[in-house]
């Protein structure tokens, strides 16, 4: 601006100086203007190429992007919501909020609800991934490592052995007697209540130099499972019938298990010394249960004896050792030992011990041995007198001590070669059965979520009026009046129940009482819960167990010392001991009933009859006053009363009032006339019959019937 008012200035002095200077000036000036603007327009197109520069940086820059690496997430057929959500690394929320808007019931979405396919490749689309298949891993199965039964013995190497009987039938009807009678012994004097409680295992010589081994299974009604075992390790069964009581119970029973077995019977008449017996009438009642005998065409052999006196025990042997030899039963003594676990226990000197029948081979110390999921290496073996013994061939009952674990009575022993093949087998054992509790839970788990999902539904079709809003709202307000409470703060314990822990001295006694326990039906009056049950004697971890549930010990054939019965004195944990099962089952069952509220019974008093009806005014309110005479008993104020009009109640409850003549009095007795007033109005009418009645509280009797 300055240049150009200096240019205008001289160019006013020269207008009126001098023309041809101011031309000149002219000229001169247009050449400056030029180049001022010349220079300008350089500046200009300078600045101009520097913006086009950085715009050219700016799109190379532009162009020449980060790339993103997006994250890939392993997806596989049938994916669960909570496993797609880890697979993503986010939470359950973020795959719901992905899903909203889309043809997804959100709300039906639970953490192990399954997503198809398409879902779950949308999810991770919009969630800026990229999804890949999964390999498939492919499980390699495990080899079965299990132990087997040898083949079948090579006749040509198979010896003659001696048989295993078994003597089976009702309790009380003389098994233990007779097999008393036959090894001179006395085991019915030790035995509790006189009734056998285990099943024994005894090696017998008879006088004619014959070998039997003889099992005395339990004829009570709780030792089923026992003689079912014994019936299955038995060559022949001698089933024993009393002959004044005939075909029992477990007569019957034990006939059965002998069918299933496919083992021969010959049935022992026993006590045909009393008076009152009838053999006879035995024979024809076991016809009812195919039992045929000899005299009547079949086949069964029925010997007569006494097992008390003694009285033909001679041809109840003659005809035992004459079946065993057309039955030619023999053996291998060579080769891995085979065997079946008869009985097991927990001794306080020996460990843990098992009475054992050998099937097959010859048992020896340190044989390796192997029963369901346990092993052994056999460090001592005792007969039935407890003497050591060296070995045990087939068809011996022995005693085995060197378990690591007791095993389950019942259990087929199976030699293997070391210590480290038994504890491969018991492994494979171990996880052969987890995988089938697992397939079990399984199996489980998915009727569980079928229900719930059907339910769901069920529900689900109630509210498919309502927009999604409303169907929340609803769902919200069902949920919330569904669980008002955390689980936690709902967990209560029932007074009505009763926790048990229940100890036992062998396997086969535990079995028993477990057996007897499953039968329990009356859950609907108190609930039983089995808190613990083992094997061996009452411990402190015991009482300390019973003390935290506030349950009962119950104890069958244990011993407890004198510090545990003061330790559960002081933690008033009662301690119920007992050596006869069917007294360990009849004081479990008082002590359920005493868990049980009494029940109220009414017992009449007194009955009178209403005569005639009296208004009579109580200050501002008239009240009815019936005028009775005690036909029955007499009436008492303290009591309930009864209106009675033909078949009908009319009403119940108590007396406002109960006068004679003007005086107010407690009881009214037979014969004598009474006003009386009830607690609320009522319509008395002359003719009706008024009863005066009390409540007596009655204990209540569990209805639990074990059956015996």
């Amino acid at each position: 601006m300055s240049v150009m008012s200096s240019v205008m200035s001289g160019a006013r002095r020269l207008v009126h100086t001098d023309p041809a200077l101011l031309n000149r000036f002219l000229c001169l000036a247009r050449s400056s203007t030029s180049l001022l603007t010349c220079q300008q327009s350089r500046t200009l197109a300078t600045r101009q190429v520097k913006g086009q520069r950085n715009q050219k940086t700016q799109k190379t820059q532009k162009s020449v992007k980060v790339k993103l690496v997006k994250q890939e997430v392993e997806i596989r057929q049938r994916m669960t919501v909570e496993a797609l959500a880890e697979a993503m690394n986010k939470d359950f929320n973020h795959v719901l909020e992905t899903l909203l808007n889309t043809e997804v019931d959100v709300y039906a979405l639970q953490p192990d609800s399954v997503l198809k396919e398409h879902w779950i490749k949308e999810v991770v689309t919009r969630s800026g991934m990229k999804y890949k298949w999964a390999k498939l891993s492919v499980s390699r199965e495990r080899e079965n490592r299990d132990a087997h039964r040898r083949p079948p013995a090579d006749p040509a190497r198979a010896e003659p052995r001696h048989p295993v009987v078994t003597i089976m039938g009702h309790v009380d009807h003389g098994k233990t007697t007779l097999l008393d009678s036959l090894r001179k012994s006395q085991m019915v004097s030790m035995e509790a209540g006189g009734i056998t409680q285990h099943i024994g295992a005894f090696l017998v010589q008879l006088p004619t130099g014959e070998k039997i081994t003889f099992l005395d299974t339990p004829g009570h009604a709780a030792f089923s499972s026992i003689r079912a075992r014994g019936a299955n390790a038995t060559d022949i069964v001698i089933l024993v019938v009393a002959a004044d009581d005939g075909v029992m119970n477990q007569t019957v029973e034990s006939i059965q298990h002998a069918k299933k077995a496919k083992v021969p019977v010959i049935v022992a008449v026993n006590k045909c010394d009393k008076p009152q017996a009838d053999p006879q009438r035995v024979k024809q009642e076991l016809l009812a249960h195919d039992v045929v005998c000899e005299e009547f065409g079949g086949v069964v052999q029925a010997i007569h004896i006494s097992a008390l006196k003694g009285d033909n025990l001679v041809g109840l042997a003659e005809a035992t050792v004459a079946l065993a030899e057309v039955m030619e039963l023999k053996a291998e003594r060579g080769g891995p030992v085979e065997g079946l676990v008869i009985e097991s226990r927990t001794d306080k000197g020996k460990g843990n011990v098992t009475t054992a029948i050998i099937q097959q081979g010859t048992l020896k110390r340190g044989c390796v041995l192997v029963a369901g999921k346990s092993w052994a290496k056999v460090r001592f073996l005792f007969d039935e007198n407890g003497r050591a013994v060296v070995e045990a061939g087939p068809s011996t009952a022995v005693e085995v001590v060197g378990w690591k674990e007791l095993p389950s009575a019942g259990e087929v022993i199976l030699e293997v070669e070391s210590e480290q093949r038994a504890r491969e087998v018991v492994e494979w054992r171990s996880y052969e059965e987890a995988q089938k509790k697992l397939q079990e839970e399984q199996s489980i788990i998915e009727l569980k979520q079928k229900q719930h999902l059907d339910e769901y539904r069920k529900e689900r079709e109630e509210l498919s009026h309502l927009s999604w809003r409303q169907r929340k709202w609803a769902l919200h307000r069902a949920y919330k009046a569904k669980f008002p409470m955390r689980p936690g703060e709902k967990i209560q314990r029932d007074e009505n129940m009763l926790p048990i822990i229940v100890k036992g001295d062998v396997d086969g006694s535990m079995e028993a009482i477990l057996n007897v326990l499953d039968s329990y039906d009356a859950q609907q009056q108190c609930q039983l819960e089995l808190i613990h049950f083992g094997i061996g004697d009452v411990s402190e971890n015991d009482v300390s167990l019973a003390e935290t549930f506030g349950g009962s010990i119950y104890g069958f054939n244990v011993a407890v010392n004198k510090s545990i019965q003061q330790l559960a004195a002081r933690k008033s944990v009662p301690l119920r001991l007992h050596s006869v099962i069917y007294k360990l089952i009849d004081e479990l069952k008082d002590e359920l009933s005493s868990k049980l509220p009494p029940s109220i019974t009414q017992n009449t008093v007194g009955e009178a009859t209403v005569l005639a009806l009296f208004p009579i005014s109580m200050g501002k309110k008239v009240v009815t006053v019936a005028g009775c005479r005690v036909q029955k008993g007499q009436l008492d104020r303290r009591h309930k009363f009864r209106l009675i009009r033909g078949q009908d109640t009319i009403w119940e409850g108590r007396l406002e009032t109960l006068k004679h003549h003007k005086d107010d009095v407690q009881t009214v007795r037979l014969g004598m006339e009474c006003g009386l007033s009830a607690d609320s109005d009522v319509d008395f009418r002359a003719g009706d019959a008024i009863i005066c009645f009390e409540e007596l509280p009655v204990p209540q009797v569990t209805s639990w019937d074990p059956g015996f």
